[in-house]
């Protein structure tokens, strides 16, 4: 299996390279941390599997570059798997158009780019698509409503994308992790102080936070044959949240 990654350099990112390259991927990984990147590939511990590129995926010509490249190196792209993303709180008070322009950037466009450009190269009857939204797509979370609705728009992208390419046999999967322990999410900055945290004691999953290998486990299953009937449907990952 052929697989473009992107995010690759921590969290889920790191765990799905490290999963898909134990059974047997090769994998061409891009991301912003050329340093994230290099540990990835030693968690991987799979020489030769992995072929790394530093990435802005808000940058068109440098993901059309990118894709081309990846195509290339592996002989194709069978696999187009999407983790690459960004978080910022922001508290409506102080919503910017800089806040909207930089999570829409990176969470929308930059899925929406590597999707455009990998379907030329995907196989007619057997390529996959996974993009991972979030949670917070379809559950409201306070301070997060510019995030949630970038995610949002990679939900409603990833199911309208499975529509179109049906026809070529093109599945689409959006995976929607819910709290998930990441770098990401261990940031100081990820609820500032001052906020008041009494919702999220009310929402938390009854199987508590997540670690990235068991969203790389859901992703891993959605690219294989094993989900071979599975297009257009949103995997919530959620420990339980929804009950």
């Amino acid at each position: 299996m052929k697989v473009l990654l992107t995010g690759a350099a921590s969290g889920i990112g790191r765990a799905t390279a490290v999963r898909l390259a134990a059974e047997g991927a090769t994998i061409f990984a891009v991301d912003l941390s050329a340093e994230g990147l290099a540990g990835t590939v030693e968690a991987a511990d799979a020489p030769g599997a992995l072929t790394t590129r530093v990435v802005d995926v808000t940058d068109e010509p440098a993901v059309v570059a990118a894709v081309a490249e990846a195509a290339e190196a592996m002989g194709g792209i069978d696999v187009l798997v999407n983790v690459a993303g960004a978080h910022r709180t922001t508290p409506i008070d102080t919503l910017s158009v800089a806040d909207l322009t930089f999570l829409f950037s990176v969470n929308l466009v930059g899925t929406a780019l590597f999707c455009r450009e990998a379907q030329r190269h995907l196989p007619d009857g057997s390529g996959v698509i996974v993009n991972v939204s979030s949670l917070s797509a379809t559950q409201g979370n306070p301070y997060m409503s510019a995030y949630s609705a970038s995610k949002g728009a990679v939900l409603s992208f990833s199911l309208s994308l499975a529509a179109e390419l049906s026809g070529r046999g093109i599945r689409v999967v959006p995976v929607s992790p819910g709290t998930t322990d990441t770098p990401l999410t261990r940031r100081p900055d990820m609820l500032p102080p001052g906020l008041d945290h009494r919702y999220f004691s009310k929402v938390r999953a009854p199987l508590g936070a997540a670690v990235p290998e068991q969203i790389a486990s859901v992703i891993a299953f959605a690219a294989s044959s094993d989900a071979s009937y599975l297009t257009g449907l949103d995997l919530r990952v959620d420990g339980g949240s929804h009950m």
